[in-house]
This record gives C-alpha cells, sequence and structure tokens, in this order.
C-alpha cells in the first residue's frame, strides 16, 4: 500500500509539473487540433467557446493508466448489479413510462424490458451519469491517453455535437472516458444512433426520457436486434459435458441439437420447442453456471463486451417481465 501511494504521488508530482512545463506543448497541441476541427466543419466560435478554460485532468490519466482486477464472480456481480431494489425500481419504471416505451418499441422493434434493463444497469435510470466534462475529459485522454489517435477522434465528434446544436459544451457531462448521458454513448455512438423522438430540433440523452429510450433501441435495433426472441437462458449441463471447446469456439447449434446433448433448462425442464439458434456461453468464474446465447445475446455484447453485463442486462429484462 505504501508503495502504491508512493507512486501515485510521484506521479502526481510528475503531471503535474509535466502540465506546467508543457504547457507551451499543449498549446500547440490544441492549436493543430483547431486546424482539424476547422476543416472539419467545426465552427471557430464552437472550438473556442468549448476550449475555454480547458485544463488536463489528472484523475482522468490516473483512471485510464490504472489495471483493474476483475475478481468478481458471476454471482457477486449478478447480486451487485441486479439487486432487489433495481429489480423493483425497474418495474416501477416500465410502468411510469409506458407509453413511451410502447410507442418506441412499435417504432424500433425492441422490447421495453430490454430498453429499461440497459438504462438501468447503464446508470442506474438516469441518475449515475458522470461528473467529468466530456471535452477536458476526451482531451486529457487525447493528448496523454494510451489510446491518443481514439479519443482524438471521439473529441473531434463531441465537438461536432456541441456543433449542431445538441446541447452545450458545458452541460456535456459523461464518464471519465467520455461516455455520455442517460445510455452513455461515446460521441461516435451519439452521431449514429442518437434519436430526437420528441422533434424538438435536439438529441439529447441526458435529459429527455424519449430521447434516451429512442436512442437506445436504435441502437439494438441497428446491430441485430430481434424483438421475437428474448436474449437467451441459463441452462443444465448433463453431468461429464464438457462444453469449455464449444463455448471458446462459439459453435452455433439448433436447440433440437442441445436437446439431443443432454442441456435442459435450470429448472430442469426440457428446452423450448422451437428451434433457435444459439450458442453456449459459459462465463469467467462460472460456477458451473451455462447459458444458450441466441442472437440478441450477441446485439448486447456489442454494446459493451462483457459477458457478465450481457447476463445482467438479460437477467434483469427477465425478471422486469416476471414479476417473482
Amino acid at each position: 500500500m505504501a508503495v502504491r501511494a508512493g507512486f501515485l504521488w510521484v506521479f502526481a508530482l510528475m503531471f503535474c509539473a509535466g502540465s506546467a512545463l508543457g504547457s507551451d506543448k499543449f498549446s500547440d497541441w490544441k492549436e493543430r487540433l483547431r486546424t482539424e476541427a476547422l476543416e472539419g466543419g467545426i465552427s471557430a466560435q464552437t472550438f473556442d467557446s468549448a476550449f475555454k478554460d480547458v485544463n488536463l485532468i489528472e484523475r482522468v490519466v490516473e483512471l485510464d493508466r490504472k489495471q483493474p482486477e476483475f475478481t468478481l464472480t458471476l454471482n457477486s456481480y449478478l447480486d451487485k448489479v441486479i439487486s432487489n431494489t433495481r429489480v423493483r425500481r425497474a418495474r416501477q419504471k416500465l410502468a411510469e413510462h409506458k407509453d413511451i416505451l410502447n410507442k418506441v418499441s412499435e417504432t424500433y422493434g425492441v422490447q421495453p424490458r430490454f430498453i429499461v434493463a440497459l438504462w438501468g444497469i447503464e446508470t442506474n435510470f438516469g441518475q449515475n451519469t458522470g461528473g467529468f466534462g466530456v471535452i477536458p475529459a476526451l482531451t486529457t485522454l487525447a493528448y496523454d491517453g494510451r489510446r491518443a489517435s481514439f479519443f482524438r477522434k471521439e473529441l473531434l465528434n463531441a465537438l461536432k455535437i456541441i456543433d449542431q446544436g445538441h446541447i452545450s459544451a458545458d452541460k456535456m457531462k459523461g464518464s471519465w472516458a467520455g461516455a455520455m448521458g442517460q445510455c452513455q454513448f461515446m460521441p461516435s455512438s451519439f452521431l449514429s444512433y442518437a434519436e430526437d423522438f420528441n422533434n424538438d430540433g435536439k438529441q439529447d440523452i441526458w435529459n429527455t426520457k424519449e430521447d434516451v429510450f429512442a436512442s437506445i433501441a436504435n441502437y439494438l435495433s441497428s446491430t441485430g436486434w430481434r424483438d421475437d426472441i428474448t436474449w437467451g437462458r441459463e441452462v443444465l449441463l448433463p453431468e461429464g459435458f464438457d462444453g469449455q471447446s464449444l463455448s471458446a469456439d462459439k459453435t452455433v447449434k439448433s436447440m433440437d441439437e442441445w436437446r439431443r446433448m443432454g442441456l435442459r433448462r435450470r429448472d430442469g425442464s426440457e428446452l423450448p420447442a422451437r428451434n433457435l439458434k444459439s450458442r453456449l456461453v459459459l462465463p469467467r468464474h462460472n460456477e458451473g453456471r451455462a447459458f444458450l446465447a441466441y442472437q440478441n445475446y450477441d446485439t448486447i455484447l456489442r454494446w459493451n463486451r462483457s459477458n457478465y453485463f450481457a447476463v445482467a442486462v438479460g437477467t434483469l429484462a427477465d425478471k422486469i417481465q416476471s414479476g417473482d
């Protein structure tokens, strides 16, 4: 712990010194960015206003360089992410916004329970959207980060969003990595999938529920979602069944094939009669838990490439529907 504390103290001094001594370097970098932004169609007024008083954020660099140790088991992760309180609130939100959600569902072909599940897990139904200014955060990562090229593109996309009038720079808040609003879109995702569902001229994923729900649904719909199937289901493997290679290879089989191999529902009953295609998923630290994943599961993975996250979204959506 003392070594870690000492490292952070030295790192902080280095960063502060670097920021001060490298102020001319940062100014040159910002000027080159300004040229690139203006050549890309962003107005000088937008750029100069957005970058007024922008400084590099030490905390953002620290978070980016931190090496997280993911030690949670699936069970502990689900207990944390899908608490009884969250399930109860998800059902309340589904009922509270029923009319909007139904309209969005009809438009995009995404079941309301999945929209609410993603909303709940990403930002606790809009409560935890991040307190970092997106422009300063992305500037820090683009200037000093491990993936400078990626974040530079996202920074330019963020400026484009401001230039289009969707939100002002001072109100553009998000996570330390630049994920924004109640659905935590990166700027590139915003430009590709954000929707103006209430037709007020702004794609407002920060404050407007219609736009938040429609943007979530549009992302899923545009990346392969099907509203005639669910996400997948937990299954029991027969004794002695070795599914590691099938899981690792992402082998797709029909429900009939899985049934003949001895897989059953979690409660021990037969698998569904509908002969859908699916693949076997065995999450890390799986504790013996196994899942058959349908096409929609892989669409959730496009949103967040974590099996834990995808299982959590599907499980919460199931709990919203079941009423248990």
